[in-house]
């Protein structure tokens, strides 16, 4: 898989996929990638804004409309 192969491509994910931080990495399986052969492993801080741009591959992760991280107040 190429550093381009995802450009554009957007992954919606459930409050429940992320980890204890709010996030998840890069390259994921949630995306369809082959972690064997993808980029660099990154974080991205989805709780932060509800969704992240991977610098590497140019997936975005992204909240299910609806879906929040971490308790509300």
């Amino acid at each position: 898989m190429s550093a381009t192969a995802n450009k554009d491509f957007v992954v919606e994910l459930l409050a429940s996929d992320l980890n204890a931080n709010g996030g998840m990495f890069c390259p994921s399986a949630k995306a369809g990638m082959k972690l064997w052969n993808s980029h660099p492993r990154i974080f991205l801080d989805i709780a932060r804004t509800g969704q992240a741009k991977c610098a590497y591959c140019g997936t975005v992760y992204k909240l299910k409309a609806g879906e929040h991280f971490g308790h509300t107040h």
